[in-house]
């Protein structure tokens, strides 16, 4: 069925609007206020340069529905577009709280500067909602940055909290979502997480707080590749009940504490905390704390060590020997059976293209290593090498992927990271999925415009926008459940991975399409 809803376009300026304007791009209204009375859902609201408080037309607290976008200058961080307001709101959870917005549901708020300089004040306030936060400063706020609670379930991405009174965040009750991305500057607690509060947290940086993490009651979060260092008094306080997830033989943490005073990890619960693969001050570590090596080295939280490809290019070799994979592959599981990407897996097994996935059964659901990827990768598409294949620290010849890694990174479809590690047990993310088989495959680029299908376009890194843009022209991208929600941090499944294979083998003619209405360019029509 054709979806033909039309997303509305509004535009604010609080210097030469006037709410009794339409709300045009020539024809502004003044307030935000005014805009989010008029939104008919879904909404897109342009705010340009100025300040949005009292003085101008606001009334606080602020509340963006689900399904409106509020926009402002994402590519620095809000500069120029400020927010400062507070107004009483009524929490189911906590009672009256001065707050500057209130997101609600599936809301999207960008690139937008946000102050709440009331005593107590919260700048944005989410509660039981799933709203999405990204390239945003949170900063001056009398209390918090940004307060979860109930089922919260943010996406808070690339967003910097800065000189907040109290913390930057704060995320309480049952509230999970991610944090990723974000930068935690000088405020008294970085991010405080209690109650059972049980979110993500990853390749944040955070200095320059007194305490970078602080965590209470019965929180639960997982830390991952974050960076955190020069906070006045330490890093991470684990307090009460809680037991953070600081890392696994499987997916260590990665986590890098260094130049701290008083501590590096501070245990003061009852209970043993066991940390692997962190980068840590044994001598800063007070508490309970088992600390586990991990045989890889901690990932830089920099965006330039993310996927680094590496080394110096040497003339091409003759394509290694593709040996057989082990263990052999099994019949379906009945996992499979009515799944929704049947088809495609079982197009790639009968083109005996599925030894990637033997590992006891299929299981469709569940994420991908890098090592399971390359595997696949080299037996689909068995590319000629274009560069020397490094000897990754990590992977030894009798590992059970060696020849398909080599293959798979000398023809362009896989990297290695500057510390010339692969990390083969490492899940792969969607993203990475997508721009490894349009590098690969050295298609042709092409107008970032086909982006707009996607609703969460604006979580897309912008080094990989133009390899999105050409995979979903191409009918590679495949999302599932939504065919509009890309999803791309998102741990890509064997499901996933095995659809977005095969559409693209379809796109470079080695086989026949399988309709399906998950494929993203589908989703235009």
């Amino acid at each position: 069925m054709v979806n033909s809803t039309l997303v509305v376009t509004l535009y604010v300026n609080p210097m030469t609007g006037n709410d009794t304007n339409t709300g045009s791009r020539l024809s502004p209204f003044k307030s935000l206020t005014r805009a989010l009375k008029v939104t008919k859902i879904p909404t897109i609201i342009h705010l340009e340069s100025g300040t949005y408080n009292a003085a101008s037309g606001e009334v606080f607290p602020l509340i963006v529905p689900g399904g409106a976008t509020v926009v402002g200058n994402e590519v620095n961080k809000g500069a120029g577009i400020v927010i400062s307001g507070s107004g009483e709101f009524q929490s189911p959870s906590f009672g009256i709280q001065n707050i500057t917005l209130l997101l609600v549901d599936n809301a999207s708020f960008l690139g937008i500067t946000v102050t709440n300089p009331s005593a107590k004040g919260t700048g944005i306030w989410i509660e039981s909602a799933a709203p999405t936060l990204s390239n945003n400063t949170l900063s001056n706020c009398g209390r918090e940055g940004v307060f979860t609670t109930g089922t919260a379930k943010p996406t808070i991405l690339d967003n910097v909290f800065v000189q907040n009174t109290a913390s930057g965040l704060v995320m309480a009750g049952y509230s999970q979502g991610e944090v990723r991305r974000n930068v935690f500057q000088r405020n008294p607690l970085g991010i405080a997480i209690s109650d059972f509060a049980a979110p993500m947290i990853a390749n944040n940086k955070l200095s320059e707080n007194r305490t970078a993490i602080a965590l209470s009651r019965n929180a639960q979060p997982v830390l991952r590749q974050n960076l955190i260092t020069k906070n006045t008094q330490g890093g991470l306080l684990v307090n009460g009940n809680a037991v953070p997830d600081l890392g696994n033989s499987e997916d260590p943490g990665d986590n890098i504490f260094r130049d701290h005073i008083e501590f590096d990890l501070y245990n003061a619960t009852t209970q043993k905390l066991v940390s692997v693969g962190n980068q840590l001050n044994p001598s800063l570590v007070k508490g309970l704390v088992e600390l586990l090596p991990n045989n890889r080295v901690p990932v830089n939280t920099s965006p330039s060590d993310s996927s680094t490809e590496s080394p110096p290019q040497k003339p091409p070799l003759s394509p290694c020997p593709l040996v057989p994979l082990s263990p052999p592959p099994l019949p379906a599981s009945p996992e499979l059976n009515g799944h929704w990407a049947e088809p495609f897996i079982q197009a790639l097994a009968s083109m005996d293209l599925t030894h990637a996935f033997a590992n006891g059964s299929y299981q469709p659901d569940k994420p991908m290593t890098r090592a399971q990827y390359a595997a696949l990768v080299a037996i689909a598409f068995n590319p000629f090498p274009k560069i020397s294949a490094p000897d990754f620290t990590d992977v030894p010849k009798d590992f059970w992927a060696y020849s398909a890694i080599q293959i798979a990174a000398s023809g362009g479809f896989v990297g290695g990271f500057s510390d010339r590690t692969f990390r083969p047990d490492q899940s792969v993310q969607r993203l990475q999925v997508i721009v490894s088989l349009v590098n690969g495959l050295g298609l042709p680029a092409v107008d970032r415009d086909v982006l707009e299908v996607y609703s969460d376009r604006h979580t897309i890194p912008d080094y990989a926008r133009t390899a999105v843009a050409t995979a979903t022209q191409r009918g590679i991208v495949v999302n599932y459940p939504d065919p509009k929600v890309l999803a791309p941090l998102r741990l890509a499944t064997y499901a996933e991975v095995a659809a977005m294979v095969y559409q693209a083998l379809v796109a470079i003619g080695r086989t026949s399409a399988i309709k399906s209405v998950y494929v993203g360019l589908h989703s235009r029509s």
